[in-house]
């Protein structure tokens, strides 16, 4: 897969998971709050996804700088031309208990958010992931990796960051989906 068309890929991801969420984001407050018998609510799972988005954003953000940095002093068009790009390593993020990690505290939702302020912060990090792709057109997001300790994935470039960002906001979807499919047997039982 080209840089080029990588980028369009992401794209299209960010703007599909946003547009899923909307539907989440809108459910009846008695859903939204519903908490099951394991796990959270779909209102702290919703928080939990804009956190968890805020902290790779800041690791996104100066990804961004630094490879742009980097691109003013090399070849880009041989940096480009060289590179094999692999989103496929990341398509294992969206699937639900796909593998075992242990989230940092800083990453469990408070509930000191409504859901208004979730999704506008939701808009905002996915249109600012958008923008970062958009400053980053011709490949430079290549030219710097950070690590992602995640599944023992390794250093990661810019792209591979969004791109993960999207996959684990995909990830809570079914999981917000099993949440559902509890209250809507709860409500049966009563």
């Amino acid at each position: 897969m080209s840089v080029k068309k990588a980028i369009h890929h992401i794209d299209n991801e960010l703007t599909r998971t946003l547009n899923d969420y909307y539907s989440w984001l809108d459910v009846h407050s008695d859903l939204l709050r519903f908490r099951p018998k394991v796990g959270w609510s779909i209102e702290q799972i919703l928080e939990h996804v804009t956190l968890t988005n805020y902290f790779l954003l800041i690791l996104i953000r100066k990804g961004k700088k630094k490879a742009l940095d980097l691109a003013i002093p090399i070849n880009l068009d041989h940096a480009v031309s060289n590179y094999v790009y692999n989103l496929g390593e990341l398509d294992l993020i969206d699937k639900h208990k796909s593998f075992v990690w242990i989230r940092p505290e800083h990453m469990e939702p408070i509930g000191d958010k409504s859901i208004s302020e979730i999704k506008s912060l939701m808009e905002e990090q996915i249109n600012e992931c958008k923008e970062i792709l958009k400053e980053l057109p011709n490949g430079e997001g290549i030219l710097f990796k950070t690590t992602m300790t995640v599944i023992n994935l390794g250093k990661i470039d810019v792209y591979q960051y969004i791109y993960f960002l999207c996959q684990h906001a995909k990830r809570h979807i079914s999981q917000m989906e099993r949440v559902r499919d509890e209250f809507s047997n709860f409500k049966i039982a009563e």
